[in-house]
């Protein structure tokens, strides 16, 4: 079972938003606090999930830095 960081159960296609900012490795992008990312996808981790933000295509996010909104 996948939770966020308040211990709310994910779901495939489920909206989060990012609770701390996060500095994308690779890029000079940084990902602010506040910011909805839509139609999540679980992986076999269930302290990761994949996302699409922005233009950054498969992104893999820690759900320690996520709340489900």
């Amino acid at each position: 079972m996948t939770k966020d960081a308040y211990g709310n159960e994910l779901h495939d296609g489920d909206a989060v938003v990012l609770i701390k900012d996060l500095k994308v490795k690779g890029t000079s992008t940084t990902l602010k606090r506040g910011t909805r990312v839509k139609n999540i996808q679980l992986t076999s981790n269930t302290s990761e999930i994949d996302a699409n933000v922005q233009q950054i295509k498969g992104l893999v996010l820690k759900t320690q830095f996520v709340k489900k909104g």
